[in-house]
């Protein structure tokens, strides 16, 4: 029977919680994932997925013709404040609920089934629209690299076959099990990190000329075709909205954390503020290096700051720093991988997705969700495909990623705050801040989720057109039609071995 208003479990008081494994059966689930992840394992999930390395590279370009140096910096800036408000206040909610299927779960809880359910299929979109945006920007790298090195001439078409090869490698890797994406997340911290001081050193370092810093921090540059510079400057911030996106990944790895309802929310605000100021450093280490703005956006590499690095550098140094950042985004792309596919595996534990009896199912030998990573790499394959016929499609990609999952960020904050004093949070709260951090979160995303369905150029035609609302249109009707299919088989259970509706009717709220 159908559930019409929202559950009674969001107001009353959890028990005292003994351990994580005994939490995790007081919010519904029986523990199957191996828990061998460790609050810097879980941290570094997140701050690999955020990737500076990935994302501020690869939207470089993009950044350069959409408001340019001054937008790049200073909506780097403004967004990563706004983005901290949004992960302090997930973070709370994560910490009352540290589970695998995290956003979804806690809407679900706090506002009931429908909450939930469109909460998961955004989230969902958004987590395969990342894998899809990361993984082709390290093809877009490679193909570079291989310029540089041998002369590849990078084509769509072989970029794309580049592209399917790391999914594959991303998928491999995850087979293997929790903990050697944990092993593989920490090396990833350290390689962030060092490789932002080493790229930001040597640009700072061996140039002879750099540019000044008024160019840097006000140089204003529009290529989009659109002539009022407030739209043009609130496009821009996709550069960093979009790098700024995937720390939910700390909550999917919830039940395979040790003290999660901690580790979990810490991981998520740490992940932000170190990717912030290590971006920051990021952006401005190449802005300052520039040598010919026209030559480094129209690039034969194909990748703007693979041309900022060669001018600069030359092309041995140019070569072995390519490298880094290609590292960096395979250790972004293989954390990606991991945090979708626990979505896929808790959506489908919860009869949320079509063959969700196959895409549950865990491997006995490696406690590893395996079908639910084939499906997240096979998806993000298919969501790329238009790039292939359209030059417009990899911003469009990212556009995916932010408009999908940033607003299901934001619906178990609004949840969590029209709940008032019937929310119980977790270890790890805000205290008298949690309902003006959490408002400025939900207002913040619900501006740039407008902003990133609108188009990026001008005069908007089938080659230049937003596909992401596309998208998103797409995938909210299929989560509509689809709700009418499995609505009696979906829903959360309230304890382990106790369904949600039984006890609803126990309760007489059906």
């Amino acid at each position: 029977m159908a559930r019409t208003e929202a559950p009674t479990d969001a107001i009353r008081k959890p028990p005292p919680v003994q351990d994580e494994e005994e939490r995790l059966r007081e919010l519904g689930y029986q523990p199957v994932l191996a828990r061998r992840m460790g609050g810097f394992g879980n941290f570094a999930i997140s701050f690999s997925v955020i990737s500076v390395l990935s994302g501020c590279m690869t939207l470089y370009g993009f950044g350069l013709g959409t408001g340019g140096p001054a937008v790049m910096l200073w909506g780097w800036a403004g967004v990563g404040l706004f983005v901290l408000c949004v992960g302090l206040a997930l973070a709370e909610v994560t910490s009352a609920y540290p589970t695998s299927g995290a956003l979804y779960y806690m809407a679900d809880r706090l506002g009931g089934r429908r909450w939930g359910w469109y909460t998961g299929w955004l989230n969902l979109l958004g987590l395969l629209g990342a894998i899809a945006g990361i993984d082709y920007g390290a093809a877009l790298f490679t193909g570079a690299f291989l310029n540089l090195q041998w002369g590849f001439e990078p084509t769509v078409g072989s970029t794309f076959l580049i592209f399917l090869a790391i999914l594959l490698l991303h998928a491999v890797l995850n087979l293997f099990g929790v903990r050697l994406v944990s092993v593989l997340n920490s090396v990833s911290v350290w390689w962030h990190l060092a490789g932002v001081a080493i790229i930001v050193g040597a640009l700072a370092i061996i140039p002879e000329r750099h540019q000044s810093a008024e160019f840097v921090f006000t140089e204003f540059v529009n290529d989009t075709g659109w002539a009022n510079p407030f739209y043009v400057a609130a496009i821009g911030l996709l550069l960093a909205q979009y790098t700024f996106c995937g720390y939910d990944a700390s909550a999917h790895l919830s039940e395979e954390t040790s003290n999660a309802s901690v580790a979990a929310a810490k991981g998520i605000v740490r992940a932000i503020w170190v990717s912030w100021i290590a971006g920051f450093a990021l952006l401005a280490g190449l802005t300052f290096a520039i040598q010919d703005y026209a030559a480094t956006q129209d690039s034969a590499t194909g990748v703007p700051p693979a041309q900022i690095l060669l001018d600069a550098l030359g092309s041995g140094g140019a070569t072995a720093l390519l490298l880094v950042v290609i590292v960096a985004q395979l250790f972004c792309g293989n954390a990606e991988v991991a945090a979708a596919s626990r979505m896929v595996f808790a959506f489908s534990r919860d009869n949320a997705l079509p063959g969700s009896a196959l895409w549950r199912k865990v491997s006995t030998r490696t406690q590893t969700p395996v079908p639910a990573v084939w499906l997240s790499v096979g998806v993000a394959a298919l969501i790329a495909v238009p790039s292939l016929y359209s030059a417009t499609a990899y911003g469009a990609v990212t556009a995916i990623n932010v408009i999908g999952i940033t607003p299901a960020y934001a619906i178990p904050i609004y949840l969590r705050l029209r709940a008032g004093e019937r929310f119980t949070p977790g270890p790890w709260n805000l205290g008298r801040w949690s309902r003006p951090i959490g408002w400025t979160a939900v207002v913040w995303v619900a501006f740039v989720t407008v902003l990133f369905c609108l188009p990026q150029k001008s005069p908007v035609t089938v080659d230049t057109m937003n596909y992401a609302v596309i998208a998103l249109a797409v995938v909210l009707v299929l989560a509509s039609v689809w709700w009418y299919v499995a609505r009696r088989s979906y829903g959360t259970p309230t304890a382990y071995g106790t369904a949600r509706e039984e006890a609803d009717i126990a309760e007489g709220i059906v």
